[in-house]
């Protein structure tokens, strides 16, 4: 029985489907939350459901919840709680409960479809890929290999993903996302995809990113600036996206304060360094930070951090200072300084 198969047969036997999202979640993990959910409809589930906790902000994720028309609940523990015993829980995008996600630690997950590189992965069906570019490619295979309807929106989805994720396939991409997107490209919806390419940008994304420009320190070809605080989180891999084109620089690390969290963004093209790997040894013991080699992100709890005082100016000093550090020491760099 194949992978699909296998998961097909182990939504055939549930009731109902919380899909979980992962914590501000983006087109890959949405679009393949609205994929798995066609597949549990075809397995029979009525009830279907699409959780996520934190914001929606980036501007190209509001457009591509609301072209597409993603109907999203944001989670709440009773969700999943007191559910009968044929009720499945899915992750998708994200493997681990409590890591990028509300879910209670000790929650017993169904399903786990995922592309992040991960070693704690307990599930009943588990697909880990690591080795692809994104999760939608996962499930755009099972939706070729179960012969589902891949009705427009749903190509759109995943296609809009699989550009996304890659970058316009330059970031991770391999043969498998071509191969999905070729497969796609005949059923998607080209003027939306041209529509959520070209999203209209706010004035605080902005403001965040000139906030990132002027305050950008370099230091062996790595790049490490803030936003300050910012009411917009996806702010962050946008100006990361933007200073990583600097020339000279090899790794881009953006880091800003999003209500009562730190939030870290990076971008890396040096083939020495795993920023994943390098952003989860920083951060490991104060929060929770990992990736690929060329992309990253955490997300650390303010904390301690508030308990030293309560105006925000002279916190988010304290915040800088102990933020960058930790880079500086994490990624191994030199004393020196370039601020240009």
């Amino acid at each position: 029985m194949s992978t699909a198969q296998t998961l097909r047969e182990l939504l055939a036997s549930g009731s109902e489907i919380n899909i979980i999202c992962h914590n501000n979640p983006d087109p890959d993990c949405l679009a393949s939350a609205l994929a798995l959910g066609r597949i549990a409809a075809a397995a029979g589930i009525d009830e279907r459901r699409i959780l996520y906790s934190g914001d929606i902000s980036h501007q190209q994720n509001r457009a591509f919840v609301n072209l597409l028309d993603i109907k999203l609940r944001p989670f709440e523990p009773a969700a999943i709680e007191d559910r009968p015993e044929d009720s499945l829980l899915a992750f998708v995008d994200h493997a681990v409960p409590g890591a990028n996600n509300r879910v209670p630690e000790e929650t017993s997950v169904d399903i786990v479809i995922d592309h992040h590189p991960n070693e704690e992965i307990e599930a009943r069906f588990v697909d880990h890929r690591e080795h692809v570019g994104a999760t939608a490619t996962i499930l755009t295979e099972y939706v070729r290999e179960l012969e589902l309807d891949a009705d427009t929106a749903l190509a759109t989805a995943l296609l809009f993903a699989l550009h996304r994720e890659t970058l316009d396939f330059l970031r991770g991409a391999t043969a498998a996302e071509h191969e999905a997107a070729a497969y796609l490209h005949e059923y998607a919806d080209h003027d939306l995809l041209r529509q959520l390419s070209t999203p209209s940008v706010t004035g605080a994304t902005i403001d965040a990113i000139s906030t990132a420009i002027d305050n950008r320190l370099i230091r062996d070809a790595v790049l490490i600036s803030h936003v300050g605080r910012t009411s917009e989180r996806d702010s962050l891999p946008q100006a990361a996206d933007y200073l990583a084109t600097l020339e000279g620089v090899e790794t881009a690390i953006v880091f800003g304060l999003v209500k009562d969290a730190i939030h870290i963004s990076a971008r890396s093209t040096d083939a020495r360094t795993h920023i994943g790997d390098a952003l989860a040894e920083a951060f490991e013991d104060v929060g929770s930070a990992g990736g690929h080699q060329e992309m990253a992100g955490g997300e650390i709890q303010l904390g301690i951090f508030a308990d030293y005082t309560t105006d925000d100016d002279q916190l988010f000093e304290i915040v800088e200072s102990v933020i960058t550090s930790r880079l500086i020491a994490g990624l191994n760099l030199t004393d020196g300084s370039d601020d240009s």
